[in-house]
C-alpha cells in the first residue's frame, strides 16, 4: 500500500496550520501603554504537496512601506496561493515602527540589529527572538523586503551573501534589475538566516515613507519568479515586468557631498555611467560656489540621496561597476 506523501505541518503561536490549509495567524509581542495588545500578523499558505517553507517579510524597518505594499498586493491578488510546499507571509514585522512611522521601536533600538534577540531584552530584542523562536527555524529560504533609509531611494536590487552560494543562486533567480553580494551586519535578519543555513536575500527598492510603483512590481516580479522556479506556482502571468538578466555591481562605492549646500541631481537613478561623467552638483544658496560630483568609473548608479541640503560628507550616489 503506498503512502500518500504530504507537506509538513507548520505551527505560530501554538495554532497548527496542517497540508491543504491556509490561515492568518499572530505572534503577540507586547502591550501598548495604554495596554493595548501589540501582534505580528503571519499568513501562512501550505499546500498539500510536499516542497519548500518560503518566508517573504516586509516591515523589519517601520518605515520602510514598498515592501509592506508586496506583501499586501500579493495577498490581495493571491498569489500566495501555492501548488506545493509553503509561503510564509509577513507584511509588517516591526508594528510598532509602523505606527509610529519610524524606523526603529519607540525606545530606539534597530530590530534589525537585534537577532537572534533574547526572551527579557529590550523590545526590539524580545522582537528578534520572539520571531526566531517562532517562525525562522520553519523555513527553509527567505526574502526579506525593505527600502534605502530616510530620503535614500535605491533603485531595485538584490543584496545577497557572497560566501552562501545558494543565497547567489537565489539572488540569480529574482532577477532584480542590480543585483550585488555586500556584508553581513552584526545583529540582522540575514546574519542570522545566514549562521541557521537558511538561505536568505535582501530586496532594496525606494525610500522610507514613500510608494514607488516600479519597486512594487519589481519586487511583486521577483517574488513569484522565485516561487515559479521552486515549482511552487506553475506560471508568474501575468508578469509585472520583464528583463533578460540581472546586472551584477563589483567595486561598489558612495559619492559623498565635497561640501555643505544644496544637492542637485543630475541623472537618473539606475542610470548607467561614464567615468568623469558630472552626476549632480552641490552649490549655495547664493551661487558663489559650485562643487560637481564626478562619476569615478563606468558603472551604475543604484541609489540617489533625495535630501535637497546636505552637509560636507553626507553620501549622495551609491555606484558601481559591472561585472563582466
Amino acid at each position: 500500500m503506498d503512502v500518500k506523501e504530504e507537506n509538513k505541518t507548520i505551527t505560530i503561536g501554538g495554532e497548527n496550520v496542517s497540508p491543504g490549509e491556509s490561515k492568518l495567524l499572530k505572534i503577540t509581542i507586547d502591550r501598548l501603554p495604554t495596554g493595548t495588545l501589540i501582534d505580528i500578523p503571519v499568513y501562512v499558505f501550505n499546500s498539500k504537496k510536499p516542497g519548500p517553507t518560503l518566508l517573504v517579510q516586509a516591515g523589519l524597518h517601520g518605515d520602510e512601506i514598498n515592501g509592506i505594499e508586496i506583501v499586501r498586493r500579493m495577498l490581495a491578488e493571491k498569489r500566495f496561493n501555492v501548488v506545493k510546499g509553503a509561503v510564509i507571509a509577513v507584511p509588517i514585522l516591526n508594528i510598532f515602527g509602523f505606527i509610529h512611522y519610524s524606523r526603529d521601536v519607540p525606545d530606539g533600538k534597530d530590530v534589525n540589529r537585534s537577532f537572534p534577540g533574547t526572551k527579557t531584552g529590550s523590545m526590539a530584542s524580545r522582537i528578534a527572538y520572539h520571531y526566531v523562536a517562532e517562525v525562522m527555524h520553519q523555513i527553509d529560504f527567505g526574502i526579506d523586503l525593505h527600502t534605502g533609509g530616510g530620503q535614500r531611494h535605491n533603485f531595485p536590487q538584490i543584496r545577497y551573501t557572497a560566501e552562501d552560494a545558494q543565497s547567489a543562486e537565489l539572488a540569480e533567480i529574482f532577477n532584480a534589475p542590480i543585483s550585488f553580494s555586500s556584508k553581513l551586519i552584526k545583529g540582522s535578519f540575514r546574519n542570522a538566516t545566514y549562521r541557521s543555513n537558511k538561505p536568505t536575500i535582501v530586496f532594496e527598492a525606494g525610500e522610507s515613507m514613500r510608494f514607488d510603483e516600479y519597486s512594487i512590481l519589481e519586487g511583486i516580479q521577483g517574488v513569484l519568479n522565485v516561487m515559479k522556479h521552486m515549482e511552487m506556482i506553475l506560471s508568474v502571468e501575468p508578469a509585472k515586468v520583464e528583463r533578460n538578466k540581472t546586472i551584477h555591481l563589483t567595486n561598489r562605492k558612495w559619492l559623498r557631498a565635497p561640501t555643505a549646500g544644496m544637492f542637485i541631481p543630475k541623472i537618473t537613478n539606475g542610470s548607467e555611467i561614464r567615468k568623469g561623467q558630472v552626476l549632480g552638483i552641490v552649490t549655495d544658496t547664493f551661487a558663489k560656489r559650485t562643487k560637481q560630483i564626478k562619476a569615478p568609473f563606468n558603472g551604475f548608479i543604484c541609489c540617489v540621496n533625495h535630501q535637497a541640503v546636505v552637509n560636507q560628507g553626507e553620501a549622495l550616489f551609491h555606484v558601481g561597476m559591472a561585472s563582466l
